[in-house]
Protein backbone atom coordinates (compact mmCIF):
# COMPACT_ATOMS: atom_id res chain seq x y z
CA UNK A 1 0.00 0.00 0.00
CA UNK A 2 1.75 3.41 -1.08
CA UNK A 3 1.24 6.47 0.89
CA UNK A 4 -1.38 8.81 -0.01
CA UNK A 5 0.54 12.15 -1.18
CA UNK A 6 -1.08 15.95 0.02
CA UNK A 7 -0.15 19.35 -1.17
CA UNK A 8 -0.81 21.77 0.47
CA UNK A 9 -1.15 25.99 -0.79
CA UNK A 10 -1.81 28.48 1.30
CA UNK A 11 -3.31 31.80 -0.08
CA UNK A 12 -2.56 35.21 0.96
CA UNK A 13 -0.71 38.73 -0.24
CA UNK A 14 0.51 38.60 4.02
CA UNK A 15 2.31 35.45 3.46
CA UNK A 16 4.22 36.65 0.95
CA UNK A 17 4.76 39.61 1.89
CA UNK A 18 6.23 37.99 4.57
CA UNK A 19 3.81 40.17 6.96
CA UNK A 20 2.99 36.92 8.70
CA UNK A 21 4.79 33.31 9.14
CA UNK A 22 2.97 30.24 7.62
CA UNK A 23 3.13 28.16 10.71
CA UNK A 24 0.17 26.19 9.45
CA UNK A 25 1.84 23.92 6.71
CA UNK A 26 4.06 22.99 9.65
CA UNK A 27 1.25 21.83 11.77
CA UNK A 28 -0.54 20.00 9.04
CA UNK A 29 1.89 18.41 8.09
CA UNK A 30 2.90 16.43 11.06
CA UNK A 31 -0.88 15.73 12.11
CA UNK A 32 -0.83 14.48 8.02
CA UNK A 33 1.95 12.07 8.78
CA UNK A 34 0.49 10.55 11.82
CA UNK A 35 -2.68 9.04 9.36
CA UNK A 36 -0.36 8.02 6.45
CA UNK A 37 -0.49 11.19 4.21
CA UNK A 38 2.91 12.65 3.16
CA UNK A 39 3.35 15.95 2.22
CA UNK A 40 5.28 16.98 -0.95
CA UNK A 41 5.33 20.12 -1.61
CA UNK A 42 3.93 23.30 0.01
CA UNK A 43 2.80 26.35 -1.92
CA UNK A 44 1.70 30.23 -1.26
CA UNK A 45 0.51 32.12 -4.12
CA UNK A 46 -1.34 35.52 -3.95
CA UNK A 47 -4.88 36.71 -4.09
CA UNK A 48 -5.34 36.04 -7.36
CA UNK A 49 -7.56 34.00 -9.18
CA UNK A 50 -5.56 33.53 -12.24
CA UNK A 51 -2.55 31.97 -9.31
CA UNK A 52 -4.90 30.29 -7.07
CA UNK A 53 -6.31 27.85 -10.69
CA UNK A 54 -2.12 27.87 -11.60
CA UNK A 55 -2.19 26.02 -8.26
CA UNK A 56 -4.71 24.06 -7.70
CA UNK A 57 -4.30 22.91 -11.57
CA UNK A 58 -0.67 22.05 -10.07
CA UNK A 59 -1.27 19.81 -7.70
CA UNK A 60 -3.96 18.29 -8.80
CA UNK A 61 -1.30 16.58 -11.17
CA UNK A 62 0.66 15.58 -8.24
CA UNK A 63 -1.17 14.65 -5.46
CA UNK A 64 -4.89 12.83 -3.72
CA UNK A 65 -5.55 15.38 -1.30
CA UNK A 66 -5.00 19.33 -1.90
CA UNK A 67 -5.51 20.73 1.38
CA UNK A 68 -5.61 24.77 0.73
CA UNK A 69 -6.05 27.58 3.92
CA UNK A 70 -6.75 31.43 3.42
CA UNK A 71 -8.85 33.96 1.70
CA UNK A 72 -11.84 32.84 2.65
CA UNK A 73 -13.15 35.96 4.67
CA UNK A 74 -15.33 38.81 4.15
CA UNK A 75 -13.71 40.93 2.31
CA UNK A 76 -12.92 41.23 -1.47
CA UNK A 77 -9.75 40.24 -1.55
CA UNK A 78 -10.90 37.06 -0.48
CA UNK A 79 -11.59 34.95 -3.69
CA UNK A 80 -10.86 31.52 -2.84
CA UNK A 81 -14.89 30.56 -2.28
CA UNK A 82 -15.61 32.53 -5.66
CA UNK A 83 -12.85 30.71 -7.26
CA UNK A 84 -13.35 26.83 -6.12
CA UNK A 85 -16.77 27.39 -7.27
CA UNK A 86 -15.74 28.10 -10.69
CA UNK A 87 -13.07 25.36 -10.80
CA UNK A 88 -15.87 22.76 -9.93
CA UNK A 89 -18.36 24.43 -12.29
CA UNK A 90 -20.71 25.18 -9.53
CA UNK A 91 -22.96 28.28 -7.86
CA UNK A 92 -23.01 29.54 -4.57
CA UNK A 93 -26.24 28.38 -2.61
CA UNK A 94 -26.80 29.71 1.21
CA UNK A 95 -26.19 26.75 3.52
CA UNK A 96 -28.80 27.32 6.43
CA UNK A 97 -26.57 25.48 9.24
CA UNK A 98 -23.56 27.58 8.13
CA UNK A 99 -25.64 30.83 8.67
CA UNK A 100 -27.00 29.81 11.64
CA UNK A 101 -23.61 29.09 13.57
CA UNK A 102 -22.42 32.60 12.02
CA UNK A 103 -25.37 34.40 13.27
CA UNK A 104 -25.09 32.72 16.64
CA UNK A 105 -21.12 33.78 16.88
CA UNK A 106 -22.31 37.41 16.64
CA UNK A 107 -25.01 37.15 18.80
CA UNK A 108 -22.48 35.92 21.61
CA UNK A 109 -20.68 38.78 20.84
CA UNK A 110 -23.13 41.73 20.92
CA UNK A 111 -23.48 42.07 17.53
CA UNK A 112 -26.14 41.99 14.29
CA UNK A 113 -24.61 39.58 11.82
CA UNK A 114 -23.71 42.67 8.25
CA UNK A 115 -24.70 41.48 5.00
CA UNK A 116 -20.74 40.46 4.16
CA UNK A 117 -21.14 38.02 6.60
CA UNK A 118 -24.22 36.97 5.99
CA UNK A 119 -22.19 36.54 2.70
CA UNK A 120 -19.62 34.01 4.41
CA UNK A 121 -22.44 31.64 4.60
CA UNK A 122 -22.70 30.97 0.59
CA UNK A 123 -20.89 28.05 -0.37
CA UNK A 124 -20.54 25.50 -3.83
CA UNK A 125 -23.37 23.62 -4.15
CA UNK A 126 -20.92 21.10 -4.76
CA UNK A 127 -18.71 20.75 -1.71
CA UNK A 128 -19.41 19.36 1.20
CA UNK A 129 -19.28 22.20 4.03
CA UNK A 130 -16.94 21.49 6.85
CA UNK A 131 -18.19 23.42 9.85
CA UNK A 132 -16.20 26.28 11.55
CA UNK A 133 -16.99 26.31 15.39
CA UNK A 134 -14.68 28.69 16.14
CA UNK A 135 -15.02 31.22 13.60
CA UNK A 136 -17.32 33.09 10.41
CA UNK A 137 -15.92 30.68 7.27
CA UNK A 138 -17.09 27.69 6.72
CA UNK A 139 -14.45 24.90 4.97
CA UNK A 140 -15.64 23.24 1.83
CA UNK A 141 -14.88 19.57 1.42
CA UNK A 142 -14.79 18.71 -2.13
CA UNK A 143 -14.01 15.55 -4.07
CA UNK A 144 -13.28 14.88 -7.97
CA UNK A 145 -11.64 11.83 -9.73
CA UNK A 146 -10.42 10.27 -6.81
CA UNK A 147 -8.98 13.32 -5.56
CA UNK A 148 -9.92 15.52 -2.23
CA UNK A 149 -9.58 19.32 -2.23
CA UNK A 150 -10.39 21.04 0.92
CA UNK A 151 -10.28 24.52 1.69
CA UNK A 152 -10.19 26.31 5.04
CA UNK A 153 -9.12 29.45 6.73
CA UNK A 154 -6.20 30.64 7.03
CA UNK A 155 -6.81 31.41 10.92
CA UNK A 156 -4.75 29.19 12.82
CA UNK A 157 -6.61 27.96 15.64
CA UNK A 158 -9.80 27.90 13.80
CA UNK A 159 -8.23 25.47 11.10
CA UNK A 160 -6.45 23.11 13.12
CA UNK A 161 -10.27 22.71 15.18
CA UNK A 162 -11.73 22.31 11.63
CA UNK A 163 -8.53 19.81 10.89
CA UNK A 164 -8.90 17.93 14.07
CA UNK A 165 -13.12 17.56 14.29
CA UNK A 166 -13.38 16.68 10.42
CA UNK A 167 -10.77 16.51 7.98
CA UNK A 168 -8.62 14.18 9.15
CA UNK A 169 -10.86 11.78 10.36
CA UNK A 170 -12.71 12.11 7.36
CA UNK A 171 -9.33 11.61 5.29
CA UNK A 172 -8.38 8.22 7.37
CA UNK A 173 -12.00 6.97 5.79
CA UNK A 174 -11.69 7.98 2.71
CA UNK A 175 -8.47 6.40 1.66
CA UNK A 176 -6.49 3.29 3.12
CA UNK A 177 -3.13 4.73 4.28
CA UNK A 178 0.05 2.98 5.42
CA UNK A 179 1.68 3.90 8.40
CA UNK A 180 4.19 6.35 8.60
CA UNK A 181 6.85 6.62 11.38
CA UNK A 182 9.96 8.98 12.17
CA UNK A 183 12.69 8.30 14.56
CA UNK A 184 14.98 11.06 14.89
CA UNK A 185 18.79 10.80 16.35
CA UNK A 186 20.29 14.17 16.97
CA UNK A 187 24.10 14.54 16.70
CA UNK A 188 26.33 17.11 17.54
CA UNK A 189 29.66 17.81 16.89
CA UNK A 190 30.33 16.27 13.78
CA UNK A 191 30.22 18.21 9.93
CA UNK A 192 27.52 16.83 7.95
CA UNK A 193 29.83 15.69 5.51
CA UNK A 194 31.81 13.55 7.55
CA UNK A 195 28.55 11.94 9.31
CA UNK A 196 27.41 11.35 6.24
CA UNK A 197 31.11 9.64 4.92
CA UNK A 198 30.75 7.37 7.95
CA UNK A 199 27.40 6.56 7.66
CA UNK A 200 27.38 5.89 3.62
CA UNK A 201 27.33 1.92 3.99
CA UNK A 202 24.71 1.72 6.37
CA UNK A 203 22.78 4.13 4.44
CA UNK A 204 23.21 1.97 1.82
CA UNK A 205 22.14 -0.97 3.27
CA UNK A 206 18.51 0.64 4.80
CA UNK A 207 15.06 -1.32 3.99
CA UNK A 208 13.62 0.03 0.84
CA UNK A 209 10.50 1.53 2.52
CA UNK A 210 12.93 3.08 4.72
CA UNK A 211 14.56 6.38 4.45
CA UNK A 212 17.12 8.79 6.00
CA UNK A 213 17.86 12.61 5.92
CA UNK A 214 20.02 15.14 6.98
CA UNK A 215 19.19 17.87 8.69
CA UNK A 216 22.01 20.40 9.68
CA UNK A 217 21.59 22.81 12.62
CA UNK A 218 23.56 25.08 14.90
CA UNK A 219 26.30 22.79 15.65
CA UNK A 220 25.18 19.26 14.69
CA UNK A 221 22.96 17.55 12.74
CA UNK A 222 19.36 15.20 12.86
CA UNK A 223 19.24 12.22 11.54
CA UNK A 224 15.57 11.57 10.65
CA UNK A 225 14.96 7.54 9.65
CA UNK A 226 11.69 7.63 8.26
CA UNK A 227 9.60 4.59 7.54
CA UNK A 228 6.39 3.34 5.36
CA UNK A 229 4.61 0.43 6.20
CA UNK A 230 1.31 -1.49 6.91
CA UNK A 231 2.34 -3.02 9.86
CA UNK A 232 3.17 -0.42 12.56
CA UNK A 233 4.62 -2.82 15.14
CA UNK A 234 6.83 -4.30 13.02
CA UNK A 235 7.68 -0.69 11.62
CA UNK A 236 8.84 0.28 14.79
CA UNK A 237 10.96 -2.94 15.38
CA UNK A 238 12.55 -2.28 12.23
CA UNK A 239 13.40 1.45 12.78
CA UNK A 240 14.90 0.78 16.24
CA UNK A 241 17.13 -2.25 14.41
CA UNK A 242 18.34 1.05 12.70
CA UNK A 243 18.75 3.35 15.45
CA UNK A 244 20.85 0.43 17.19
CA UNK A 245 23.10 0.14 14.58
CA UNK A 246 23.92 3.75 14.59
CA UNK A 247 24.66 3.87 18.12
CA UNK A 248 27.49 1.42 17.47
CA UNK A 249 28.71 3.88 14.17
CA UNK A 250 28.55 6.78 15.72
CA UNK A 251 27.98 6.65 19.51
CA UNK A 252 30.39 10.02 20.18
CA UNK A 253 28.24 11.97 18.55
CA UNK A 254 25.03 10.76 19.36
CA UNK A 255 23.62 13.39 22.16
CA UNK A 256 19.53 12.34 22.15
CA UNK A 257 16.85 10.83 20.26
CA UNK A 258 13.55 12.21 19.63
CA UNK A 259 13.26 16.34 19.23
CA UNK A 260 15.44 17.29 21.86
CA UNK A 261 17.59 20.07 22.11
CA UNK A 262 21.36 19.90 23.23
CA UNK A 263 21.03 21.98 26.20
CA UNK A 264 17.98 19.60 27.61
CA UNK A 265 19.83 16.57 27.20
CA UNK A 266 23.19 18.34 29.01
CA UNK A 267 20.14 18.96 31.96
CA UNK A 268 19.33 15.66 31.96
CA UNK A 269 22.71 14.70 32.67
CA UNK A 270 23.43 16.60 35.21
CA UNK A 271 20.50 15.64 37.01
CA UNK A 272 20.73 11.95 36.14
CA UNK A 273 24.34 12.47 37.89
CA UNK A 274 23.12 14.97 40.49
CA UNK A 275 25.72 17.81 39.15
CA UNK A 276 25.92 21.26 39.74
CA UNK A 277 27.12 23.59 36.75
CA UNK A 278 28.42 27.51 36.96
CA UNK A 279 29.58 29.75 33.60
CA UNK A 280 31.86 32.01 33.51
CA UNK A 281 31.34 34.47 29.67
CA UNK A 282 32.76 37.14 28.44
CA UNK A 283 32.58 36.31 24.54
CA UNK A 284 29.27 34.76 24.73
CA UNK A 285 27.84 37.92 26.59
CA UNK A 286 25.33 35.42 28.96
CA UNK A 287 24.32 33.50 25.95
CA UNK A 288 25.20 30.25 27.39
CA UNK A 289 23.83 31.08 31.04
CA UNK A 290 20.40 31.56 28.90
CA UNK A 291 20.58 28.45 26.96
CA UNK A 292 20.95 26.43 29.94
CA UNK A 293 18.15 28.60 31.89
CA UNK A 294 15.48 28.18 28.93
CA UNK A 295 15.09 24.14 30.22
CA UNK A 296 12.05 23.93 32.86
CA UNK A 297 14.16 22.39 36.28
CA UNK A 298 17.42 24.12 35.12
CA UNK A 299 17.33 25.25 38.89
CA UNK A 300 18.04 22.01 40.15
CA UNK A 301 21.66 21.90 38.35
CA UNK A 302 22.52 25.49 37.45
CA UNK A 303 23.76 27.91 39.98
CA UNK A 304 24.82 31.34 38.40
CA UNK A 305 26.77 33.21 36.16
CA UNK A 306 29.56 35.97 35.85
CA UNK A 307 29.33 37.86 32.46
CA UNK A 308 33.11 38.70 32.84
CA UNK A 309 33.39 40.85 29.86
CA UNK A 310 35.93 43.58 30.80
CA UNK A 311 39.31 42.28 32.30
CA UNK A 312 38.84 43.96 34.96
CA UNK A 313 36.16 42.14 35.75
CA UNK A 314 37.76 38.71 35.26
CA UNK A 315 40.00 40.06 38.24
CA UNK A 316 37.81 41.31 40.48
CA UNK A 317 35.42 38.98 40.17
CA UNK A 318 36.54 35.77 38.72
CA UNK A 319 40.27 36.35 40.55
CA UNK A 320 41.96 35.57 37.04
CA UNK A 321 45.31 36.41 37.83
CA UNK A 322 46.96 40.01 36.22
CA UNK A 323 49.44 38.39 35.25
CA UNK A 324 48.13 35.84 33.16
CA UNK A 325 46.17 38.57 31.37
CA UNK A 326 49.39 40.49 30.70
CA UNK A 327 51.24 37.67 30.00
CA UNK A 328 48.75 35.68 27.28
CA UNK A 329 45.84 37.93 27.08
CA UNK A 330 42.27 37.27 27.34
CA UNK A 331 41.84 35.48 24.36
CA UNK A 332 43.75 32.83 25.75
CA UNK A 333 43.67 28.86 27.08
CA UNK A 334 45.44 30.05 30.54
CA UNK A 335 42.69 32.69 31.10
CA UNK A 336 39.93 30.77 29.95
CA UNK A 337 41.36 28.38 32.75
CA UNK A 338 41.34 30.23 35.21
CA UNK A 339 37.92 31.12 34.47
CA UNK A 340 36.47 27.95 34.53
CA UNK A 341 38.54 26.66 37.73
CA UNK A 342 37.28 30.03 39.43
CA UNK A 343 33.38 30.37 38.96
CA UNK A 344 33.29 27.17 39.80
CA UNK A 345 35.12 27.54 43.28
CA UNK A 346 33.13 31.11 43.91
CA UNK A 347 29.87 29.16 43.27
CA UNK A 348 30.78 26.06 44.97
CA UNK A 349 29.90 23.93 42.05
CA UNK A 350 30.80 20.51 40.79
CA UNK A 351 31.15 22.02 37.11
CA UNK A 352 32.83 25.39 35.64
CA UNK A 353 32.87 26.35 32.35
CA UNK A 354 34.02 29.47 30.69
CA UNK A 355 34.47 31.46 27.37
CA UNK A 356 36.60 34.56 26.00
CA UNK A 357 36.71 35.04 22.42
CA UNK A 358 36.52 37.58 19.08
CA UNK A 359 33.32 37.25 18.31
CA UNK A 360 33.54 40.16 15.65
CA UNK A 361 33.06 41.49 13.41
CA UNK A 362 35.82 44.15 14.87
CA UNK A 363 39.04 43.37 17.20
CA UNK A 364 41.20 40.48 15.88
CA UNK A 365 44.35 40.62 14.78
CA UNK A 366 46.98 38.85 12.62
CA UNK A 367 47.84 36.20 15.78
CA UNK A 368 43.84 36.14 16.86
CA UNK A 369 41.61 37.01 14.08
CA UNK A 370 37.93 37.03 14.41
CA UNK A 371 36.34 33.47 15.59
CA UNK A 372 39.12 32.76 17.82
CA UNK A 373 37.67 31.56 20.56
CA UNK A 374 39.13 29.51 23.99
CA UNK A 375 36.18 27.60 25.96
CA UNK A 376 37.08 25.55 29.14
CA UNK A 377 35.38 22.90 31.62
CA UNK A 378 36.92 22.23 35.12
CA UNK A 379 35.38 20.08 37.79
CA UNK A 380 37.49 18.80 40.92
CA UNK A 381 39.53 16.40 39.07
CA UNK A 382 40.66 18.28 35.75
CA UNK A 383 40.02 21.27 33.48
CA UNK A 384 40.20 20.80 29.63
CA UNK A 385 40.63 23.70 27.22
CA UNK A 386 39.65 23.81 23.53
CA UNK A 387 40.17 26.29 20.68
CA UNK A 388 37.65 26.95 18.56
CA UNK A 389 37.74 28.96 14.89
CA UNK A 390 35.02 30.27 13.51
CA UNK A 391 34.55 32.57 10.64
CA UNK A 392 30.79 33.76 11.45
CA UNK A 393 29.06 36.53 11.89
CA UNK A 394 28.84 37.89 15.55
CA UNK A 395 25.43 36.24 16.60
CA UNK A 396 26.74 32.97 14.68
CA UNK A 397 30.12 32.71 16.12
CA UNK A 398 27.99 32.90 19.61
CA UNK A 399 25.55 30.34 19.22
CA UNK A 400 28.60 27.97 17.74
CA UNK A 401 30.07 29.04 20.99
CA UNK A 402 28.00 27.71 23.72
CA UNK A 403 26.91 24.88 21.66
CA UNK A 404 30.60 23.79 21.79
CA UNK A 405 30.52 24.73 25.50
CA UNK A 406 27.22 22.10 26.12
CA UNK A 407 29.11 19.45 23.77
CA UNK A 408 32.39 19.50 25.91
CA UNK A 409 30.28 19.15 28.79
CA UNK A 410 29.13 15.79 27.40
CA UNK A 411 32.04 14.44 26.30
CA UNK A 412 33.49 15.26 30.04
CA UNK A 413 30.57 13.84 31.59
CA UNK A 414 30.85 10.62 29.16
CA UNK A 415 34.76 10.47 29.02
CA UNK A 416 34.65 10.62 33.20
CA UNK A 417 32.28 7.61 32.92
CA UNK A 418 34.48 5.79 30.05
CA UNK A 419 37.50 6.28 32.43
Amino acid sequence: MKAVIAEIITIGDEILFGQIVDTNSAWMGTELTKIGVRVKQITSVSDSAEHIVQALDDARARAEVILITGGLGPTKDDLTKHVLAGYFHTTLKLHEPSLADVTAIFKHRGHEVTELNRQQAFLPEACTPVRNVLGTAPGMWFEQDGKVFVSMPGVPFEMKRMMTDTVLPQLKVYFKTPHIIHKVVQTVGIPESILAARLEEWETNLPGHIKLAYLPHLGGVRLRLTGTSNDAAQLERELQQEVDKLQHIIPKSIFAYGEVKLEEAIGQLLKERGLTIATAESCTGGYLAHLITSISGSSAYYQGSIIAYHNAVKVQELRVKPQTLQQHGAVSEATVREMAENVRQKFGTDIGVATSGIAGPDGGTPDKPVGTIWIAYADKDRTRAKLLQFNKDRFLNIQYTATAVLNLVRQSLTAAVEE
